[in-house]
């Protein structure tokens, strides 16, 4: 997906028949579904938490097929994928971006299995921040001052997370490491989202499925010794990897980015809401502290989107 620009003038009032204005109220029930979805994903991963990260990884891949390949077949750009399966550099990127992106859903999966919920949610936190570094450490972009402040903030509540933790909160880091890398060399794949995500399970889908017959084999599968329901509960992995990336995509097309920006924050903050008040993790004076210097932080990046004195982006979980 490619950026917006980030500066905003004053408009007049919308009028609710203004195409744009449509299109723009499209976006942003697209986006907000999106980042629900995303944001009790948890209590969908505490049900399946009895079962390995890798078999629970390797049912989202799977499952996942079926409802990107539908969506393409509806949106009839099936000839995309044809045209992408010929080439060996577009299938060689998307095999990179599948592989980091797979590893992201790896992790994030057992983090929340052994009640590690809320490093997840500060990961994601931590992101747009991570993405605005890439910016400039790859392309040169300079920060702005209230940046670079955002920057130091973030890095200040990773201090207090390591000293609290006894070490450095690997799982928030790594999240948001491999989500900024897969933004970035995601928009260097030439091909939209909904064909890119389809083209990347795709990739995923002989290991996948190779994992699954070989947990089965050897009795360490959940999937028919679960029964029916348990059955039914692992193929919704694939609608709950699916469908919130896929709204994603077509809310970010019709929504600035500053929209998208501020929007983005709703999944953390439901990811930790519920690691807290429905899961019982602990969330001790330091945390609070660290997340106070996160969501300073956050304010400050926001604020320098919305006046334009700097560049963000954003990409698909």
């Amino acid at each position: 997906m490619e950026p917006a620009s980030t500066s905003q003038t004053a408009t007049p009032a919308a009028n609710p028949s203004d195409p744009d204005a449509t299109a723009a109220r499209r976006g942003f029930f697209f986006a907000l579904a999106a980042y629900l979805l995303w944001g009790v994903m948890p209590l969908y991963m505490k049900a399946v938490a009895h079962i390995p990260a890798l078999e629970v990884l390797a049912h989202r891949i799977v499952w996942s097929v079926p409802v990107a390949g539908v969506l393409l077949l509806v949106l009839g750009r099936t000839a995309d994928i044809r045209a992408a399966l010929r080439s060996p550099r577009i299938l060689g990127m998307a095999t990179l971006t599948a592989t980091i992106i797979a590893a992201n859903w790896g992790v994030y999966v057992w983090a929340i299995s052994v009640e590690r919920t809320v490093e997840t949610a500060l990961g994601y936190y931590i992101n747009p921040l991570v993405t605005v570094v890439m910016g400039a450490v790859l392309l040169g972009e300079k920060l702005s001052r209230p940046q670079l402040i955002a920057v130091g903030l973030a890095a200040l509540a990773v201090a207090v997370l390591t000293y609290e933790a006894g070490g450095l909160p690997w799982i928030s880091l790594f999240l948001a490491i491999t989500f900024a890398i897969y933004g970035y060399l995601r928009k260097t794949l030439p091909i939209g989202p909904s064909q890119g995500f389809f083209l990347e399970v795709l990739v995923l889908l002989l290991p996948a499925l190779a994992y699954i017959a070989w947990a089965g084999a050897t009795g360490r599968g959940h999937f028919v010794e679960a029964g029916t329901d348990g059955m039914a509960l692992l193929m919704l992995a694939g609608p709950f990897t699916a469908v919130p990336l896929i709204l994603y995509a077509f809310g970010a097309k019709l929504l600035r980015l500053s929209t998208i920006g501020i929007m983005q924050y709703i999944g953390p903050t439901l990811i930790a809401s519920i690691a807290v008040f429905v899961f019982g993790e602990p969330f001790g004076p330091l945390r609070i502290l660290a997340f106070a210097l996160i969501w300073s932080a956050l304010a400050l990046y926001t604020w320098s989107m919305f006046f334009g004195r700097g560049k963000a982006a954003t990409a698909g979980r």
